[in-house]
């Protein structure tokens, strides 16, 4: 384990570039096109939120300043906002816009439910599979770079580490649906590099769209690019040959077992974490994770005078082998908040965590993550702090998201 030099503000690309370019998949180590991984940013985004228009424009793709989507989700993801406090900004926004935006925060909740329910259980169809083609029989890239729609996408993901919801559907539905591609390939594909990548909205995204989840896949076609970029079909070199000119065929769905945790959770502590603060000793450092790395985070806002330790996982992503877009927004992050709280206020390591942090009594927040909760069991956490749900877990059913809804 190797404890790093603190990162520099000015210099973090390089920063990262030195400690953690092995652990990329990138040939040349970058930030993110669009977004900064800091607080200041998180917040100015929050300051500015004005979602009126939202129902009507929140599908849109091209122009950009045609969109509805707000672009909070990487500051979401890592804990710099909460949805919570996401939820109350809108308050006074015009009620349909309200409404259809809340609809949204609540989807991403629900995807944290059912991930912190069945965790890697999710790698599989929740109730249905698709029936994937033969590697052999997949004769070209399923995100093929010559039809327009499909260059637009793939170079915004590639850049920025992020897409508005309507071209993440284009993306799986193209992947799965058309091509017949394994699902759980793409879904990879997502999470190298998006800086919003999640294993609970990218798992439960991808299957919602091949119908996974529902049955009813979501069929990707130029009629959906005309209606929501125009722009792309009028300059596409393939506009008079268009490979998704009709809807694709039918792919067949098998059932899969049951999983009884669908209906009911039968351990709802483990899932939803504690009420309140958990103590049993005296804490000597504050451990951050990436899923929870703003200022508000319960266990830092708790213990301004204690040292805040952060692991990059080094087992972990030498296997993920992310985008350093993602690296350098957390980087940004730490970078910050040592310059927030001074000289020796923040500890980088890298790492496997459990042996970076064995000596440590550590003040920590839930997070609704299955690898955070095995780690929890190995380290001495004397003070467990909650996780800011938007709405906590119950013993209810996750088959569906209308399930969940009705259930709370």
């Amino acid at each position: 384990m190797t404890r790093l030099p603190d990162p520099a503000p000015r210099d973090v690309s390089d920063w990262v570039r030195e400690h953690l370019a092995h652990l990329t998949c990138d040939s040349e180590v970058r930030p993110s096109g669009r977004f900064r991984g800091t607080q200041l940013a998180a917040d100015s985004a929050l300051a500015t939120l004005d979602i009126s228009g939202y129902a009507r424009r929140r599908n849109e793709v091209l122009p950009a300043s045609a969109r509805g989507a707000t672009g909070l989700s990487p500051y979401i993801r890592h804990g710099l906002l909460s949805l919570p406090q996401v939820s109350a900004a809108v308050a006074s926004a015009p009620s349909k816009d309200r409404q259809k935006f809340r609809d949204e925060l609540l989807w991403q909740e629900y995807a944290r439910h059912v991930y912190a329910r069945l965790g890697a259980r999710t790698r599989s169809g929740i109730r249905f599979e698709p029936v994937a083609d033969e590697p052999t029989m997949v004769e070209v890239e399923p995100w093929d770079r010559s039809m327009a729609c499909m260059d637009a996408v793939v170079t915004e993901l590639e850049t920025d580490g992020w897409l508005v919801n309507q071209t993440r559907m284009w993306m799986a539905s193209q992947w799965t649906v058309r091509h017949g591609v394994d699902w759980r390939r793409g879904e990879d594909r997502f999470f190298t590099h998006l800086v919003d990548g999640s294993r609970a909205a990218n798992r439960l995204g991808w299957q919602w769209t091949i119908g996974a989840g529902t049955g009813k896949p979501y069929g990707f076609s130029r009629w959906q690019v005309e209606k929501r970029a125009p722009e792309l079909c009028v300059g596409c070199a393939r506009r008079h040959a268009c490979p998704i000119e009709q809807w694709p065929d039918e792919r067949l769905l098998t059932s899969v077992a049951d999983d009884d945790r669908l209906a009911r959770d039968h351990d709802v502590s483990a899932t939803a974490g504690p009420n309140g603060v958990e103590s049993s000793g005296e804490p000597n450092a504050v451990w951050l994770t990436a899923e929870s790395l703003g200022d508000a985070d319960p266990a830092l806002a708790a213990h301004p005078e204690l040292p805040v330790v952060f692991v990059f996982d080094e087992p972990l992503l030498a296997e993920l082998q992310l985008s350093s877009k993602r690296l350098v927004f957390i980087a940004e992050r730490l970078a910050e908040l040592t310059t927030d709280r001074g000289d020796g206020g923040v500890e980088v390591h890298l790492g496997d965590p459990a042996h970076v942090l064995a000596d440590r009594a550590l003040a920590t927040t839930f997070t609704p993550v299955p690898k955070a909760r095995r780690l929890r069991a190995a380290l001495n956490v004397v003070e467990l702090h909650p996780w800011p749900w938007l709405v906590r877990p119950t013993a209810g059913p996750i088959t569906s998201f209308s399930a969940w809804r009705r259930g709370h």
